[in-house]
């Protein structure tokens, strides 16, 4: 048995109505957190489950006219089968209806009443029934489910919680000295929260009603109510100096009369036990905690304390208040971390079927398993159809939200993050890589030992020093470092980052993800700078060990990129990982392959698998399929107008294809037909669709200076223009040598851009879309003689060409699948 284990949970789910993605979130997060762990080689342990007593479940299942336990039942399965469908490696799935569950709490109950930590009384209170929780307040007092409490008086078994309030400020206040808290409580928010809440109000206690300009402590508290407190003799401080106020922590009420549906206090069977003592147990009773079976001790024994804790952010209190002190006061030990992330909002609120805006994880399994995966791979089964569309949410949804942050929901924000960053980015690196191994090296990984990849500048990534790579060295210590920065990240559970900063402290700033996705960045254009397929048109045994080279340093950044993120799309490097020639990943993650995945892991003569597209390009319109699906009888939306050229304030754009056939281009990875089909426009490869109409006699030259004159066009009354008016424009080939964010300007970047003959500053307003790492590089078409202007204090001389996609106007810049001089004319 590995010396080190690791125990994890999810909060187990709520049965009173079916799963969304919100609580998809969560158990993605901890099966990454879980298959992370086990390629580390930690004897990990992953829980999750159902709730399923309280007043909520029995009156759900009144309204559905079942008994509760059907009812649960049939909910608990939802919940389960979906996990199963996704691919969830859980290793217990726990029900608190389950005999094994009910005999310990009631062991538990018993265990604290007979040490006195539990004592009868009777309460009367403001009852909230959609949190399960007594509110302070008079009656009519909204509750936090936003709905009217209930008065509720009620004889009842109360918890001494009011004993452990100086204990559970130790437990979660870190040493004077810099010690660890006891009780990790992540993100500082909530550990905030829980303070605030157990340390109590001492505003009020002192009689201060406002301290808005005080200035404030360490602890958060304004000097004022400090002083105060200390004279009027109101508050007390804890072993770390942190001030509080003694007694603001009450008894907590933990059982109940007024329904049945529930666990029945032992030798009291008319009450029956709190659901939230109840349900928390689950943590200890899941691995043996009560049971008389000797083999069950020892892995309670073995795996308790958990590790970590997942938890929404709305549970944090109970998770980390009442659930360690119900634990102190069995004499049992506390949990190491809660870790709280946020919600996913929708309609700029939170996610919950009482709002109706909820959006169920089924319908992106079933869009994108069938309109993208099937439509690519028709023989495919259901099965890998669920695991290939259950990896974009699990990407997306970590990829999109730092973890402990709210995040916005849209189906159009995944489909546009899906396209960009696993079909153009890491699965195109794949694709075009692998086939020019397939093409120049007989499908064999080569030796490149002896013939490293030279070039005129090396970057320091950790200072962001340089604007680009070269070398093949530079990619090998990047790949060392992703490793690193994902280790790093991921024991702060930092999936993704806020990367909103600069780029000179984008590093510190990045999460995981971020940082394994620059590597597929830099490799890119490791790969556009030395274009190995031009020197193999030069002539393969003149150029051999140079394209050998190239493909060789590619190969092995691809091998360490799918190492590391196969905690997070672990389907689709499944794939990757086959067609590089390599075992099974997930037989590498047990056997610790993946764990230090050294440069040259690859080995030379490795020959590689059947090669077929990764991910599949996902159509726009899938948004909408997905929308019909979530609500079928919602009225259509209007077609968007597409759309021009783009600058600091057109972001407008239409489609660019790229010629498959050519060694350097991206490969075409989806059956789908280009979107919004124009004509080429002055023989480039970028495609006009032009808005129709006839512009008035004020609107700029730019504005129609394009006709969309095929036969076929289905855009009608498009404006003519004359041949005089179209060579007016001068259209050339520039590449982007620079490019940064421009502070306090959301929307803009800072472009140099090469024309061959000279050099120019290009302001844009795409930095919704591109970030400046993924820009460097790439060749674009400008019009080169639009006349300068100023904004932000900054000269901006020319305009760059992209196109319109999709319903939010994204703009994809016109590129090319061939190799062009600088400063080449389209005409």
């Amino acid at each position: 048995m590995p010396e080190q284990k690791f125990y994890l949970t999810t909060p187990i789910y709520y049965v009173n109505a079916r799963p969304h993605i919100g609580h998809a979130y969560s158990t993605i997060a901890a099966d990454v957190i879980a298959r992370r762990h086990r390629l580390l080689g930690d004897d990990t342990f992953f829980l999750t489950g159902t709730d399923e007593h309280g007043q909520k479940v029995e009156r759900s299942a009144a309204a559905a006219g079942i008994p509760p336990q059907q009812f649960a039942d049939e909910v608990s399965a939802s919940f389960r089968a979906l996990w199963d469908r996704m691919g969830i490696t859980y290793d217990d799935y726990i029900r608190t209806t389950e005999p094994r569950h009910i005999s310990a709490v009631q062991k538990l109950f018993q265990l604290l009443l007979d040490r006195d930590k539990i004592y009868l009384s009777s309460y009367t209170g403001q009852y909230s029934i959609g949190e399960e929780m007594f509110v302070d307040g008079p009656p009519g007092t909204i509750g936090p489910d936003g709905k009217p409490t209930e008065t509720v008086t009620e004889e009842n078994y109360f918890f001494r919680l009011s004993e452990y309030q100086l204990p559970l400020i130790d437990l979660i206040e870190s040493g004077p000295n810099g010690e660890l808290a006891q009780l990790n409580i992540q993100p500082e928010s909530s550990r905030n929260e829980v303070l605030n809440f157990v340390c109590g109000n001492l505003a009020a206690a002192a009689g201060i009603h406002d301290v808005t300009n005080q200035p404030r402590t360490k602890w958060g508290i304004s000097q004022l109510e400090i002083d105060m407190g200390r004279e009027k003799g109101v508050l007390k401080f804890s072993s770390t100096g942190r001030p509080y106020v003694p007694g603001a922590l009450k008894d907590l009420s933990i059982s109940r009369t007024s329904f049945k549906w529930g666990i029945p206090v032992p030798g009291n069977e008319r009450h029956v036990i709190y659901v939230w003592l109840d349900a928390l147990a689950n943590y200890i009773t899941a691995i043996g905690y009560g049971s008389d079976d000797p083999a069950l001790q020892e892995k309670f024994n073995r795996y308790w304390p958990a590790d970590l804790h997942l938890v929404g952010k709305e549970i944090t209190r109970f998770h980390c208040v009442y659930w360690p002190a119900f634990l102190l006061a069995a004499e049992i030990a506390t949990p190491k971390s809660v870790v709280a992330n946020g919600w996913l909002l929708f309609d700029d609120s939170k996610m919950s079927k009482s709002k109706g805006n909820v959006v169920r994880t089924e319908t992106i399994l079933d869009a994108f398993g069938t309109e993208v995966y099937k439509k690519q791979f028709p023989d495919s089964t259901k099965k890998e159809q669920d695991l290939f569309a259950a990896d974009v949410l699990r990407y997306f949804l970590l990829r999109e939200i730092p973890f402990g942050q709210d995040g916005s929901f849209s189906f159009d924000a995944m489909i546009t993050r899906y396209n960009a960053d696993l079909a153009n980015g890491y699965g195109n690196l794949v694709s075009r890589t692998l086939a020019m191994i397939t093409n120049f090296c007989d499908a064999a990984i080569p030796n490149a030992a002896d013939t490293p990849v030279f070039g005129d500048l090396v970057v320091d990534w950790e200072s962001n020093t340089g604007k680009a790579v070269h070398s093949s060295s530079v990619i090998e210590r990047y790949a060392h470092l992703a490793q690193k920065i994902v280790d790093e990240k991921l024991k702060l559970f930092q999936f993704s980052g806020d990367r909103q900063g600069t780029l000179e402290d984008s590093i510190q700033s990045w999460g995981a993800l971020d940082s394994i996705w620059s590597l597929i960045t830099h490799t890119d254009l490791f790969l556009t700078q030395h274009a190995p397929w031009k020197l193999a048109s030069k002539g393969m045994e003149t150029n051999r060990s140079q394209v050998e080279a190239i493909l060789y340093t590619a190969a092995q950044s691809i091998r360490v990129i799918t190492g590391l993120v196969y905690p997070f799309i672990p389907y689709a490097t499944t794939k990757v990982w086959a067609q590089l020639g390599l075992d099974d990943i997930e037989g590498a993650a047990r056997k610790g392959e993946l764990k230090n995945l050294e440069w040259g892991g690859l080995k030379p003569g490795t020959k590689l698998g059947p090669l077929a597209p990764i991910f599949p390009r996902a159509d726009k319109g899938l948004a909408q399929i997905m929308i019909d699906m979530e609500n079928p009888n919602a009225p259509k939306p209007e077609q968007p107008t597409p759309s021009r050229f783009i600058d600091e304030t057109t972001t407008h754009t239409a489609p660019v294809p790229t010629d498959p056939t050519h060694p350097g281009a991206p490969p075409r990875t989806s059956g789908f037909a280009d979107v919004a089909p124009g004509t080429t426009v002055a023989g480039s490869l970028a495609i006009s669709t032009e808005r129709t109409g006839t512009p008035s006699h004020s609107e700029a030259p730019a504005s129609g200076i394009f006709a969309n004159s095929a036969a076929h066009s289905n855009i009608p009354d498009t404006p003519q223009i004359a041949i005089d008016d179209f060579v007016k424009i001068d259209l050339r080939v520039a590449q982007i040598v620079v490019a940064e964010r421009i502070p306090k300007a959301d929307k803009l970047l800072r472009l140099e851009v090469d024309l061959g003959y000279e050099k120019r500053q290009i302001l844009s307003g795409i930095a919704e879309w591109y970030t400046p790492e993924e820009l460097i590089g790439k060749k674009i078409v400008v019009i080169a003689n639009l006349a300068p202007r100023k904004m932000r204090g900054l000269e901006s001389h020319g305009m760059l060409l992209a196109a319109s996609h999709g319903e939010d106007g994204k703009p994809v810049l016109a590129t090319f699948g061939e190799e062009i001089a600088l400063g080449s004319r389209l005409k």
